[in-house]
Formats: structure tokens, sequence, C-alpha cells
């Protein structure tokens, strides 16, 4: 369990759900952690379990549409451990409305968040990576930037933006000789809270005829598990994929196959 041994990495949207995991992950693998979050209950929370289990991780409060914490969280892992090895742009949030009734805030607020946040991680992330010559930052879009989802379309567009984000900025890297890789961990259906807010906001009857739907329309007939999705990252972050960069790893239990 030394994949990341003594690597420091950065997860952003770490309280719950797929960054938790993530989390956990890098910290099995001996990586030291820094979980951020809107959420500073449950990130303070989750940190101080994961510290009592002996595991390096610390946590701050961190939104990743404002530029200025995001200096102020690039800074705490340096002051803390002295490097940054791993990004991970996890940081995002849904919201369901189509297209007819989704308002300019709403969709603004989605890409301030899901793809502002990642520019703003990634820039941040390369001016320190680039000085030792090493990284990977990984940029958690979804197959929702791949597809359309007539109730998301603000989430598709930030999530396509973030995949074609990625492809520009692991060229450069990657021209430059900097060293770092940047690649994007692109999830299907997901048992997060995400999910499960999304369907308690759309209630009763719809909400069971999706959860059929979308057993019927994954093949594998299930939604994944976080820590599915983590091994993923995991990969990403470690060396064994060390001639990945611009690419899109989809982890969707076969929705892309049909």
């Amino acid at each position: 369990m030394t994949r990341l041994l003594e690597k420091v990495c950065l997860v952003t949207g770490a309280a719950n759900g797929i960054g938790l995991a993530i989390a956990e992950a890098f910290l099995r693998e001996g990586a030291k952690v820094l979980l951020t979050d809107i959420d500073e209950a449950r990130g303070t929370q989750a940190v101080e379990r994961l510290q009592e289990q002996g595991f390096n991780a610390a946590f701050l409060r961190h939104d990743a549409s404002c530029e200025e914490q995001w200096t102020q969280a690039i800074s705490t892992v340096v002051e803390r451990w002295g490097q940054l090895d791993v990004l991970v742009n996890n940081a995002g949030i849904a919201i369901l409305a189509d297209v007819e009734q989704l308002t300019l805030a709403q969709w603004r607020k989605t890409n301030a968040i899901n793809l502002d946040g990642v520019f703003l991680g990634t820039q941040q992330a390369i001016a320190v990576m680039k000085n030792r010559g090493a990284g990977s930052i990984i940029n958690v879009a979804s197959i929702e930037g791949i597809i359309g989802e007539p109730m998301v379309p603000s989430y598709n567009a930030s999530k396509g933006g973030v995949r074609i984000f990625t492809r520009a900025a692991a060229a450069h890297c990657a021209r430059k000789g900097y060293g770092i890789r940047i690649n994007n961990l692109c999830p299907g259906y997901v048992a997060t809270s995400m999910i499960s807010g999304g369907l308690e906001s759309i209630g009763g009857d719809l909400a069971q005829q999706f959860q059929s739907y979308l057993q019927q329309r994954i093949p594998m007939g299930r939604l994944a598990a976080p820590e599915e999705i983590a091994k993923a990252a995991l990969f990403l972050a470690s060396d064994d994929s060390t001639y990945m960069t611009g690419s899109d790893l989809v982890v969707d239990g076969g929705y892309l196959a049909q």
C-alpha cells in the first residue's frame, strides 16, 4: 500500500462522496492529503476520523470558485508539507432545470464552481508543480460532459468544458517539458448525495421512474460506489499512468457502450 508514499495531495469537494473516497484511497497508499470543501462541519469530522486512524490528513474550508481561496489552499499545502504532487479537482454541483427553466444565475453558478474552479486550481497547481518537474492533476469531469441530459444543461456544459480545457492544459505542460500530467476522470452515475439529492428534488413517482431507468440503462445494472471511482483516481495519481495525459478515463458501468 505504497503507490503514493510521501506524495502530497490536495482533493477538493472532499467532505463526502467521491472526493472523500479519493482522499481515503490516497491516504491508504501512503499520501499526505489536504481535504477541502465548503462544508466545514462534515469536512472537519471526516479529517478527525482519518487522523484517529493514523493518516496524515488535514482540512481547509475552500470555495473552489474563489481565486483568493485557491491561493490559500495551495499555500497551505506547501507550507505544511513542502510540496504538491497531486491535485484532484473534484468540487462540483448540479442544478436540475432544463434549458427553458434554467436561469442565468444558475448557469453562472454551475460554471463558476465546475469549470472556473478547475481552471483556477489547475493554473495554480502548475505554478507549483513545474518547479519540481513532476505532478499529476486529475480533473473530475463526467460522462455528462460527453453526452447531453435534458435536465442538466449547465452541468453538461461545465463538464464538457472541463474535458476540453484539460486537453489544452495537458498539451501545454507536455510541450513545455514540465513533467505534469493532466487527465480527466469521467464517472457515470455514482451513489452519492448529489444523486440522492437530485432524486429527492424530483420526488415521488418521477424519482422512482428515474431510478428504474438508470438500472435499465446501465449495462451493469447499478450505480457505482464512490470507492470504485477512487480506484481510477488512484491509477491516474500514481506512476502506473505515466504515459497518460490529456485523456478521459471513463468509469460508468458500460453506460456509454451502447
